[in-house]
């Protein structure tokens, strides 16, 4: 019985992008007398047997349009994230529980490959597109906002593995894709867009402003020529982070990322690279993990940590990469303690890997390796340079009191920021360890300087903007993870932006994210973070 209106509803017979008969325009004129009126009444024939509709009342939908996107607040839903992950349908208990803690949007990144016919990008599997129309119908009975986006489109994904064409300059994968936009168009027309709104590609990569609104502008056109009042939005390019004022003629809304820094979002994420990546903190001082040699001329400089140290301490480097050669020195006041010389090239050695770079000439080594280094008591001032060659990296520096058993290590994890000097790093002491903070930090304050005023700029010019994507995966620590997440609420909040968690049940969410260190509260058949979710309902 849930599923049974709305098969009625789609049952017209018709080819995916191919011209109609003369007999399907005939139904289709038919069709569309009855279809706005029979929709309500769908959503509620649709429940199964013996449930009672939550019916969301007109004050519950906020004005939505591209000049100005409500303050959503809500989750991304994966069941269709990715034909080689799942295919699920989406679960309408997931609608009812979102609707339970007081939030209002789902965002649904799917992959196109689940809803076409084998490899064929042109057929169409009506019945995947109908466990869509479920998830649109649960929005609708439970006053949730659907934001459709194509995470995986033809001709373009972030994602493995790639499309075998290229969006942005193939003009089959253009052709193809703004005729599935079409259909959704045409599917979804009598929907108002308080209610549901289409997100065009999952955060366009290294392209230019003027070529993905180029792509765009076909997909808003295909959308319009079926649903004039669509309500579209556009992620921003560079992985969604910033903004794309080409796109403003377009006269559709844009979406941000919520992913930095990516040492936050993504430590530990098995998708991405995280060799180099910082351990995680928050705030933390900005900080490089190049420390480069004479060969770099005026970017030579000492990482300096000031104290003081009133304890014997361990002072552990972890070594990542060595361009060429290398020669590091720590010392204490001035006094030289140790230095270790690096030298790359071939085969076996101190490195765990040797990396030749052909378009340079030179060997970049891999060393990912610890050295430790006793720092006397009353020490004040702990310098680390590179004293030779091109230029090395720190992937991590620890500090730990010596003589006691119960002194725990600090770490400071650093970033990788090409071209900076380090500001001076101050230690201090607390409990058994040390915090870091330095006269510039990544803080509330930069993530609004550097995420939020360039989005402003196009605000002012009738763009409204949210944030589609953000959160921070499972092996950040918790305590790290909700200060991260309450400074980035509090900006956005500030800015009026609406925003949707990556994801609701799994390792970015509040229920089922299998942290270590959570102490997690059954609900629901679901193990729920209470701690993320009060802070997510503050906001």
């Amino acid at each position: 019985m849930s599923r049974c209106f709305l098969l009625l509803i789609h049952a017209v017979p018709r080819t995916p992008f191919g011209s109609p008969s003369v007999a399907q325009v005939q139904q289709e004129r038919n069709f569309t007398m009855w279809k706005t009126t029979l929709f309500g009444l769908a959503l509620v024939l649709c429940l199964p047997l013996g449930a009672q509709p939550t019916q969301a009342t007109e004050a519950t939908w906020l004005p939505a349009s591209a000049e100005k996107l409500p303050r959503w607040r809500g989750f991304n839903l994966l069941e269709k994230f990715s034909r080689d992950w799942s295919n699920d349908p989406f679960k309408e208990k997931d609608f009812q529980h979102i609707q339970e803690l007081g939030f209002n949007i789902v965002r649904l990144p799917m992959d196109y490959r689940v809803w076409i016919k084998g490899d064929d990008w042109r057929v169409i599997d009506e019945a995947v597109i109908r466990e869509i129309d479920e998830a649109v119908a649960w929005g609708s009975q439970y006053g949730i906002h659907v934001c459709i986006n194509f995470h995986r489109a033809p001709g373009h994904t972030v994602a493995e593995p790639p499309e075998p064409r290229d969006l942005w300059t193939d003009p089959e994968a253009q052709e193809v894709c703004a005729q599935h936009w079409a259909y959704f168009a045409r599917r979804y027309k009598d929907i108002p867009s308080e209610r549901l709104s289409f997100n065009l590609f999952n955060e366009p990569m290294e392209i230019s402003g003027e070529d993905y609104t180029r792509v765009a502008r076909m997909m808003v056109d295909a959308i319009r020529a079926e649903d004039p009042e669509r309500l579209i939005i556009a992620d921003g390019v560079r992985w969604g982070s910033q903004p794309c004022p080409e796109l403003i003629p377009l006269g559709i809304a844009q979406a941000t990322r919520g992913y930095s820094p990516a040492n936050i979002s993504h430590y530990g994420a098995t998708w991405v690279d995280t060799r180099d990546m910082a351990y995680p903190h928050w705030p933390t001082p900005q900080s490089t993990q190049f420390l480069y040699g004479p060969d770099k001329g005026e970017l030579q400089a000492p990482l300096v940590l000031e104290g003081p140290f009133s304890k014997d301490v361990q002072l552990r480097l972890r070594v990542g990469t060595v361009s060429t050669r290398g020669r590091l020195r720590v010392a204490a006041d001035g006094v030289p303690l140790w230095t270790h010389t690096f030298v790359c090239g071939p085969g076996e050695g101190e490195w765990r890997e040797a990396i030749y770079k052909e378009e340079w000439g030179v060997y970049q080594n891999r060393y990912d390796r610890d050295y430790v280094v006793d720092i006397p008591r009353d020490t004040q001032r702990i310098s680390i340079v590179n004293t030779e060659g091109d230029w090395l990296t720190l992937l991590e520096i620890g500090l730990r009191s010596t003589g006691t058993s119960d002194d725990a290590e600090s770490v400071l994890g650093l970033m990788t920021v090409w071209g900076e000097k380090n500001a001076p790093i101050r230690a201090h002491p607390q409990g058994t360890g040390w915090t870091f903070n330095s006269d510039y930090m990544m803080d509330q304050a930069w993530l609004w300087r550097e995420h939020i005023l360039p989005w402003q700029a196009i605000e002012t010019q009738g763009v409204g903007v949210m944030v589609g994507e953000w959160g921070a995966f499972n092996k950040t620590p918790h305590a790290v993870t909700l200060r991260w997440m309450e400074d980035c609420l509090k900006n956005w909040q500030k800015a009026g932006w609406g925003w949707a968690l990556w994801n609701f049940r799994g390792s970015f969410g509040i229920l089922d994210s299998d942290r270590r260190d959570v102490d997690y509260e059954s609900w629901r058949g679901h193990q729920l973070d209470r701690k993320m979710l009060e802070l997510l309902q503050r906001y």
